[in-house]
C-alpha cells in the first residue's frame, strides 16, 4: 500500500508542479474578495504583529530550535499521511538541523511539505473547530491563529536558502514552479477558515477553481489571437 501510494504521488509530481504554476495567478487575485476591513481580520492582523513582536524579542537559539521540531514535525506529518512509519525524529544539539527518519522509500509531498504547509496553523485551526463546538467563536482565536500565520510566513523565508538539503531533493525547477503557488494557496485557506471557518476553506477552494476557469478562457483568447 505505501509503495503504491508512493508511485502515485510521484506520478502527481510534475502535474501539481504546474498546476500550482497555473493556480498563482487566480490565488493573488482571489486575496481581493477577502473583506479585510473587518474585526476578525483586524485580530488576526494583530496576531501576526505580535508574533513579530515576541519574535524580535526571543532568544535566537530558543527561536532556531521551534523551527526545527515544527520543520521536522511537518515531515513526519505528511510521512504519516503516506502511510509510513516514522521512526525517530532527531534534533542536533546546536540547533544545526535535525532530522526525521521513516521506513519507505518516501516521495516528494514528505520532502517538500515544510515549505508550504502551516502546520502549527492547521492544529490551530482543529482546535478551534473543538473549541467552537462548545463554545461561540472570539477574536481572541483570529488573534491566536495570526500568530501562526505569521509564524508559518518568517519560517518559510527563512528555511529556503542555498544551504537548504530538502529543495536539491525535489529540485530547484520543481520548488520555482511549486512552492510560491502552493504557499499563497496554504495562506488563502488560513484566511477563509479565519472568515467562516471550514465552510470558508471549502468557499475559497471553490472560488480558485473559478478564477482559474476565468484565467484560462483569458490565455485561450490570448493564444487564439496570436494564432
Amino acid at each position: 500500500m505505501r509503495i503504491l501510494i508512493d508511485r502515485f504521488i510521484e506520478m502527481l509530481k510534475w502535474p501539481v508542479a504546474c498546476y500550482m504554476l497555473f493556480l498563482f495567478p487566480a490565488c493573488i487575485r482571489s486575496f481581493y474578495s477577502f473583506q479585510f476591513m473587518t474585526w476578525k481580520y483586524v485580530a488576526l492582523a494583530l496576531g501576526i504583529a505580535v508574533f513579530y513582536i515576541s519574535r524580535n524579542m526571543s532568544d535566537a537559539a530558543i527561536r532556531t530550535n521551534i523551527q526545527i521540531i515544527a520543520h521536522e514535525c511537518t515531515h513526519a506529518f505528511f510521512a504519516l499521511l503516506t502511510f509510513h512509519k516514522v521512526t525517530r525524529i532527531r534534533i542536533e544539539g546546536d540547533n544545526s538541523g535535525g532530522q526525521m527518519e521513516f521506513k519507505g522509500r518516501g516521495n516528494w509531498l514528505i520532502t517538500i511539505a515544510p515549505y508550504f504547509f502551516p502546520l502549527f496553523c492547521f492544529v490551530c485551526m482543529a482546535g478551534i473547530s473543538l473549541y467552537t463546538a462548545f463554545a461561540p467563536m472570539n477574536l481572541f482565536l483570529n488573534g491566536v491563529l495570526g500568530y501562526f500565520v505569521g509564524y508559518h510566513i518568517d519560517t518559510v523565508f527563512s528555511q529556503i536558502h542555498e544551504k537548504q538539503t530538502d529543495l536539491p531533493k525535489v529540485g530547484y525547477k520543481f520548488c520555482v514552479m511549486f512552492l510560491p503557488g502552493a504557499n499563497l494557496w496554504a495562506i488563502g485557506s488560513v484566511f477563509a477558515f479565519n472568515s467562516r471557518g471550514w465552510e470558508g476553506v471549502w468557499l475559497y477552494q471553490r472560488l480558485l477553481n473559478y478564477l482559474n476557469h476565468k484565467n484560462y478562457e483569458i490565455l485561450v483568447r490570448f493564444l487564439s489571437d496570436i494564432i
